[in-house]
């Protein structure tokens, strides 16, 4: 069982296009670990369908205080005080007004005055309702009562218009929830976990692309997500994080340095860079191996006739052995993506790259792949031992990597 999972969180739905999104925020909450209770407005239900969040969430989805007759609980009620976090999104101005002046008329404004548990809201409508002085006040008084805002982002809005506007993007959302929940979790005293609060730790995440030419590249698969999510809760955790990032489409953690990248030399350089403040380097990127000898400044045209074409390549620079070569009384966390592999080859380069610990697993796996939300990994440690993990997601994974980390510098021994 991971930390999360007895979190409660109530997500609340209001009527605008931005609903469909919603949908995405409650299968990335469930991903998380999450347990997640729907509320909606009517108007909501014009937009997506009650069914399709119950089918998702394996529970009913509160409309109406009414029609639950079997349900002798007073329903706002017994959800407010199971709730560890409401998040609302989309919020809509009539949503925003209502919170803000304590007008109870449906159930989700009726849930919200009743709930102790902390409040998110993420705003989404057209840019000039967005703007204007109303919807203003009320954000920031919502904001003096303690709830927190997740910025609507710009673009292209659904009424054609451009501006702020668009509710953000799912996985912000659920990245907001997860650091709110991180900061809830405190012990009897009310201290939350700073574990890791005296630590400047250095990330990489995502893939490096190597140029063949204006149009082409090499990379791979990688997604980012699994150095995000070691991002993510390192930060929560209360450590200073610096994620060095190669492409991807992921929001970035909030409270974290981000630091994009487009190569592996570029990612090398910002390493060596920033590896003097970092007192751990978790090194999740997925970089080529290889670049082409030559990248060719126009486009390489297919000629006529010819069948075969060779790409001379070159090795990349290795990352990770310099960090190892440079680590002094740092704490060196490498990571394998594997199709094929064996304890003794993992120790092996373990060895050879003068990591600590090694993050190794079968990409060709069921659920551990590239660009997916789970991953089943194998901790290799300096002494040999080879620890499996079960399957998980991969925020649950990064906190499990850290519990790692974090008792080898109690201990002195390798993890457990």
């Amino acid at each position: 069982m991971t930390r999360l999972a007895t979190k409660q969180v109530t997500l609340g739905v209001t009527g605008c296009i931005g609903a469909y999104k919603a949908v995405l925020i409650l299968r990335g909450l469930q991903q998380a670990g999450l347990a997640v209770e729907v509320a909606m407005t009517e108007a909501a239900t014009r937009f997506v369908q009650p069914l399709t969040f119950q089918a998702i969430s394996g529970k009913p989805v509160y409309v109406s205080h009414w029609g639950r007759d079997a349900d002798t609980d007073i329903a706002h009620i017994s959800l407010a005080q199971r709730t560890d976090v409401l998040v609302v999104a989309p919020a809509t101005a009539n949503c925003l007004a209502k919170f803000a002046h304590g007008i109870a008329d449906d159930f989700l404004s009726t849930l919200y005055l009743a709930t102790t548990a902390p409040v998110l809201v993420a705003p989404a409508m057209n840019v000039e309702m967005w703007r204007h002085p109303a919807t203003q006040s009320n954000v920031a008084l919502l904001r003096a009562r303690g709830a927190r805002i997740i910025e609507p982002a710009a673009g292209f809005l659904a009424c054609g218009m451009v501006g702020e506007g668009r509710l953000a993007e799912p996985e912000q959302v659920v990245s907001a929830v997860l650091e709110c929940l991180a900061g809830q979790a405190a012990d009897s005293a009310g201290h939350t976990d700073q574990s890791l609060a005296s630590h400047h730790i250095l990330v990489t995440a995502g893939p490096t692309i190597e140029d063949l030419d204006p149009v082409r590249y090499l990379t791979n698969r990688s997604s980012g997500k699994m150095g995000y999510a070691v991002a993510r809760a390192a930060r929560a955790r209360g450590a200073t994080v610096t994620l060095i990032t190669g492409p991807t489409s992921l929001t970035p953690p909030a409270g974290v340095k981000v630091v994009p990248v487009r190569s592996t030399r570029d990612m090398y350089d910002a390493v060596m860079n920033h590896l003097e403040e970092a007192t751990i380097v978790i090194k999740a990127a997925a970089v080529c191996d290889y670049r082409p000898r030559q990248t060719a400044q126009e486009k390489l045209k297919k000629a006529a006739g010819t069948t075969t074409y060779h790409i001379e390549l070159e090795p990349t620079e290795d990352i990770l052995a310099a960090v190892g070569a440079r680590k002094g009384q740092r704490f060196v966390v490498g990571f394998a993506a594997e199709t094929d592999w064996s304890p003794s080859l993992a120790l092996d380069k373990l060895r050879r790259k003068q990591a600590d610990l090694l993050v190794v697993n079968n990409v060709l796996e069921a659920g551990a792949g590239f660009d997916v939300d789970t991953n089943r990994v194998s901790l290799v440690t300096a002494d040999g031992e080879t620890i499996p993990l079960p399957l998980m997601t991969k925020d649950a994974l990064a906190h499990a990597i850290l519990d790692a980390v974090l008792s080898h510098h109690q201990t002195g021994r390798n993890p457990r």
